[in-house]
């Protein structure tokens, strides 16, 4: 097949990269004829770095695959993408942009020139329009299409991965009756995607594969690296009773498996709860599985007996062939991870039921630039016949042109001095950009605190609210330098009790949290009526889920739980919540 006809698709996850490529096939009808997965190799600090990490991933994929540059479609991961239902009013459809822009402007929970937003009509009726919003942070969207760029390839559509795994299902499966519940378990958070005639509904848990990996460090008091190898090899998810292995570390991890299982089936449950409650949807009535993080073995079984529905593994290839070239065996084997390319390829032949683009509008700018090169092209072309017919014409008439050529060439020469001024300018401007991008991102942290606050509240228990939430005081740079000068000196570090060669040590490593700059912790204070909080135990428990947060470090503790009077009905509490990264 020729180049051109070939379809791209991209899946960058949280965990590994994903790049399928497909060709037409007989009938109009696409098929797959190459697939990579590869894992990206981040390690748990080298979050800023994973625009280089997806680039290196992306060329190492092409040049060991045998995949030429070209345009591509491109998802990001659902965590990444806030998304909305909302319902409207029934208007002309002249004006649903202009309404959904306003919904946008009360929904979004950021400035909305500071993000990527689109918006998707999912049905209507006589009284109400459903419509679904999503919204990426620009700095995001941008560093993703940067590092896709600089790997060769030219972003077409950037999908989401939950919308782009809406649609493979409904080209997979299009006779499903009633409602089915895919679950997409990826690496750090599972997608919820409810499918019914006339409806859709999308929910992210922060519940999923690295979850368990975290849970077995804490148990086994290993590295991260060493815990997610242990789950690969002796993994699975325990189905209750008495369950005797001959490999004891297996028991434990299985143990660990089924624990985290449980706690996604609480949040499925609430989020059943909240489709049939406040979208009007239906009960499910089968579940599809998909995701790397699905295949720890017995997890079909553990949600058949918890939901006591079919359970069943997404198979994207249903309706799809597969080219001869492919190793069925490989593909088979990866069948539960390459769902979202399949939506992906679709999004580039067929009309799909959900049409989202994130991609930002300085790339969409550079399209239609592109678009427009063969017109600018014609006229170069034409411009330096121009010039050649006069030139021509100048050769007649040298001698009585002479002065004339002259000033033309003192003008020539003036341009060229005015040019190098503005590559000067220019690269001043760059300079300046450069840091404005800079403050840019510094901007984007103010969002980590709508995490911090929506995490206390997700763990929260029945009964049991929050009266006080106090930041600790932030250490500013100015103050950490201060810190550094009096170590240097021979004085007392502020974390105290070292001596002055120690102060300076940790003073300059700059590798312990407590050196860096911002608000290490929070203290938060709530109150419980009496006959729930009986004991410690509820506040153990709360503690012992913020611990397992990614957001909150273990140091976590319970700083008071005083007893109540006689007369009190309600039972105070304390805890000091330490934040795994400064904010």
């Amino acid at each position: 097949m020729a180049s051109k006809d070939r379809i791209l698709a991209v899946d960058i996850g949280t965990n590994s990269v994903k790049v399928a490529e497909f060709l037409p096939s007989k009938g109009g009808a696409i098929e797959l004829a190459n697939f990579a997965i590869e894992s990206l190799g981040l390690g748990s600090g080298d979050d800023h770095l994973r625009g280089a990490y997806v680039t290196s991933t992306l060329q190492e994929i092409m040049r060991e695959h045998g995949i030429k540059p070209g345009p591509a479609v491109i998802c990001v991961s659902g965590q990444q993408v806030f998304s909305r239902f909302v319902k409207l009013p029934p208007v002309d459809r002249e004006k649903i942009a202009q309404i959904v822009a306003y919904e946008a402007q009360q929904n979004v929970p950021f400035p909305i020139e500071e993000v990527v937003w689109d918006y998707q009509l999912i049905g209507s009726t006589e009284d109400e329009m459903d419509v679904m919003l999503a919204a990426i942070k620009g700095d995001l969207v941008q560093e993703l299409t940067d590092a896709v760029s600089a790997a060769g390839l030219r972003p077409e559509i950037i999908d989401v991965a939950p919308m782009a795994l809406y649609n493979a299902a409904r080209f997979s499966y299009p006779d499903l009756d009633g409602c089915t519940l895919l679950v997409d378990i990826g690496g750090r958070s599972t997608d919820l995607v409810f499918m019914e005639e006339g409806r859709v509904f999308i929910r992210s848990i922060p519940v999923a594969g690295n979850t368990i990996t975290q849970q077995i460090m804490r148990e086994f008091d290993i590295s991260y690296d060493e815990a997610d190898a242990l789950k690969e090899q002796v993994g699975f998810v325990s189905l209750g009773g008495v369950c005797k292995s001959s490999d004891e570390r297996a028991e434990q991890v299985s143990k660990v498996c089924r624990n985290v299982m449980t706690r996604m089936h609480a949040e499925i449950n609430r989020s059943i709860s909240f489709y049939r409650g406040q979208q009007n949807g239906s009960k499910p009535n089968r579940v599809l599985l998909t995701g790397g993080s699905s295949m720890l073995p017995n997890t079909d079984r553990f949600f058949h007996d918890k939901l006591r529905i079919e359970v069943n593994y997404f198979n994207p290839f249903e309706n799809l062939p597969i080219h001869d070239s492919v190793d069925a065996e490989d593909a088979t084997r990866s069948l539960y991870q390459l769902g979202q390319v399949v939506g992906l390829a679709l999004r580039h032949t067929l009309s799909c039921p959900i049409e989202i683009n994130m991609l930002p509008a300085s790339v969409m700018a550079q399209k239609a630039s592109q678009r427009r090169r063969p017109v600018f092209v014609g006229a170069g072309c034409a411009a330096v016949l121009a010039l050649v017919v006069w030139c021509g014409y100048f050769y007649k008439m040298d001698r009585l042109a002479g002065e004339k050529f002259e000033k033309v060439d003192q003008e020539v020469k003036s341009l060229t001095a005015t040019k190098k001024q503005l590559q000067t300018l220019q690269a001043e401007l760059d300079k300046v950009q450069s840091e404005v991008d800079q403050l840019v991102g510094l901007d984007g942290r103010r969002t980590l605190w709508l995490q911090v606050i929506d995490e206390l509240r997700i763990h929260l228990p029945a009964g049991i609210w929050l009266t006080s939430i106090v930041p600790d005081e932030a250490i500013s740079d100015a103050e950490r330098m201060m810190e550094s000068s009096r170590a240097r000196s021979g004085g007392r570090a502020r974390s105290g009790g070292r001596s002055g060669s120690e102060g300076v040590s940790a003073a300059e490593s700059g590798d312990t949290k407590s050196q860096r700059p911002g608000v290490h912790g929070i203290t938060i204070q709530g109150v419980g009526w009496r006959d729930v909080l009986t004991s410690r135990a509820p506040i153990v428990d709360y503690r012992d889920e913020l611990r397992a947060s990614p957001i909150f470090a273990e140091e976590t503790e319970i700083a008071g739980t005083p007893p109540p009077a006689t007369d009190d009905m309600l039972r105070t509490f304390t805890l000091r919540v330490v934040l795994e990264d400064p904010i």
